[in-house]
């Protein structure tokens, strides 16, 4: 999903000479395997999950509250429509979907509470909980499944996540507009029956049943009502939370949701979350008690202050299975020419930019899947498929290049262009950093330009733009999150437009492939022309994620995709 992060203001000036001499080649060391997304035992639901039903759970006497911050107010809370990590921090308290991630990636029964897959793999049964409610109190039918799944597959919906859903059958050709809705291949066959039958088998499809495009929604609340998700008054909800108070521009209030199936292991009666874009303004929030925690795209410690902070035992980074990365404007000159694009690739130093910048232990990306991204036989997708030689930093080669490329465009010079980032003193850090590493190193100018959250993701996905900031973190421990969803052609996260039909139909194939390593081997195949070939994308670093948390708090996390996790948190 797409990321939001914020830096802190610190550091720009310090970036001179070591910041400007790029040229040697950057080899990317995997990181470990995390374990590989796993279809559960249908029958038996994970006694560990935060999800899972329990009465054992103590039950709350004192008011308990969790409180951070968001760099700014989430674009959508309609699990349909949602794209951003800043949105499904949120959502995350206040819908279930059929599964849910634990903070390792693992799914576990959540809304359904057992299923059998057939021989063939290709389909589903589900049993949905009899006592799984909306907050109104109704109860969440297989029918509201069906009805949700189609909405986002239906071409009137505008769902850049369609996509999500093209593993069902027929879904692909329902969003076309080549099949009518009847013909996908979801199904209620009663209230809390529901039959999946899938385009091919997909052993992580218990997986994708978490993200949000996946989830239900409450369909007499939605249906004809678009704006249903953008005010609490309107907004039924199924998850631990509800939504209390959205004072827009200032905050968020979340309270317990007395009807959700699970409600004895939600230990929060509230959380609520202030939206704050400074990063010193937060760090000094949590620094006078008004916050509990910072970090995992929900507030930033500020740069300058993370070696000392860590030093000190005060704040902790760990890996996150992200990737920061700019995306070119294939569609438009100059970044139609790949060469162009090779040029501005070679031409910057990722490791100064982690060193000098950053400061927070990343690693440098040659490619789109981060380290942690399982693979096979308890190796890392990236110790399987290494992106060593995808990228050479080399600044005389991209001098050439860029020459090459220019004539190949009819361009005398470099025209006009400019760099678009979301509004954080980190992204201008960062991007003031590069653009002085292109000029230096290939003798152009960009112009920076910066926009509100919201307003940034709209001017991208409009593209409107020569070369844009881009973050994505995984919504599933699966390397085909990285690869389809941001360099498929038919990608609604495709922002730049790569459009390469070899690469797209290594990922079509890697859909249907008859077993796991082939459908790594192609997805890898796809990856490796996107990025080594056509350098679809700018990848500069993979993320890592610095916390801090408040004494007294457990099982609040940054999960393995770097994204907050902790509506099933407790406090002492």
């Amino acid at each position: 999903m797409k990321l939001k992060k914020i830096f802190s203001v610190a550091l720009v000036v310090a970036l001179a000479g070591s910041l400007l001499a790029a040229c040697s080649d950057k080899n990317n060391e995997g990181g470990a395997s995390s374990s590989a997304s796993k279809a559960p035992e249908a029958s038996s639901p994970a006694a560990s999950s935060p999800a899972a039903e329990s009465s054992a759970a103590p039950e709350n006497q004192d008011p308990k509250e969790f409180r951070f911050t968001l760099a700014s107010e989430p674009p959508s809370l309609d699990p349909g429509l949602m794209t951003d990590a800043q949105s499904s921090i949120v959502a995350s308290g206040l819908f279930d979907g059929l599964t849910r991630l634990n903070a390792a990636g693992v799914p576990q029964p959540a809304i359904a509470k057992d299923w059998t897959i057939s021989d063939d793999g290709k389909t589903y049964t589900f049993n949905l909980r009899d006592d799984a409610k909306w907050s109104n109190g109704d109860p969440i039918t297989a029918q509201d499944v069906e009805f949700s799944w189609k909405r986002v597959l239906a071409k009137e919906t505008v769902a850049d996540y369609a996509y999500m859903l093209f593993y069902l059958e027929n879904g692909e050709e329902y969003n076309a507009g080549k099949v009518d809705a009847s013909q996908v291949g979801v199904k209620a066959t009663g209230d809390f029956a529901l039959e999946v039958k899938l385009k091919s088998a997909t052993p992580y499809f218990d997986s994708l049943l978490a993200h949000y495009s996946y989830w239900p929604v409450h369909k007499a609340s939605v249906e004809g009502k678009p704006d249903w998700a953008a005010d609490k008054s309107t907004m039924v909800t199924s998850g631990p939370f509800t939504l209390a108070e959205w004072a827009h521009g200032d905050k968020l209030v979340l309270t317990k949701n007395p009807n959700y199936y699970n409600a004895a292991n939600v230990s929060f009666d509230k959380a609520t979350i202030s939206l704050v874009e400074d990063e010193t303004t937060v760090y000094n929030l949590f620094e006078t008690d008004k916050i509990d925690w910072i970090g995992a795209q929900a507030g930033s410690v500020p740069s300058d202050l993370v070696p000392s902070l860590v030093a000190a035992g005060k704040a902790e980074i760990v890996p996150s299975a992200s990737t920061y990365y700019y995306v070119f404007n294939t569609t438009q000159k100059p970044f139609d020419n790949v060469k162009i694009r090779k040029a501005f690739s070679m031409a910057i130093d990722r490791q100064a930019i982690i060193d000098n910048v950053t400061k927070a232990n990343q690693t440098p990306a040659h490619a789109l899947v981060p380290p942690s991204i399982s693979g096979l036989d308890g190796k890392s997708f990236r110790e399987m498929y290494p992106d060593a030689d995808y990228i050479k930093e080399n600044v005389e080669e991209a001098k050439t290049l860029l020459a090459e490329g220019l004539k190949e465009s009819g361009l005398a010079k470099f025209p006009e262009t400019t760099l678009l980032y979301n509004t954080s003193e980190g992204h201008k850090a960062i991007a003031e950093a590069i653009i002085d590493m292109w000029r230096k190193n290939l003798g152009v100018e960009l112009k920076l330009s910066n926009q509100e959250w919201g307003t940034f993701l709209e001017t991208r996905d409009a593209q409107q733009f020569g070369i844009a900031r881009a973050g994505w973190g995984a919504d599933i421990n699966h390397a085909i999150n990285f690869s389809y969803d941001l360099i498929h052609p038919k990608s609604g996260n495709n922002d730049g437009k790569y459009n390469n039909p070899e690469v797209g139909k290594a990922l079509d194939d890697s859909l249907a492939a008859p077993d796991d390593k082939t459908r790594l081997d192609l997805i890898a195949k796809a990856e490796k022309i996107a990025m080594a070939d056509d350098m679809a994308v700018l990848p500069i670093y993979y993320y890592t994620t610095v916390t801090m948390i408040k004494p007294g708090f457990t099982d609040v996390v940054s999960d393995y995709a770097g994204h907050l996790d902790w509506a099933f948190g407790k406090k002492e």
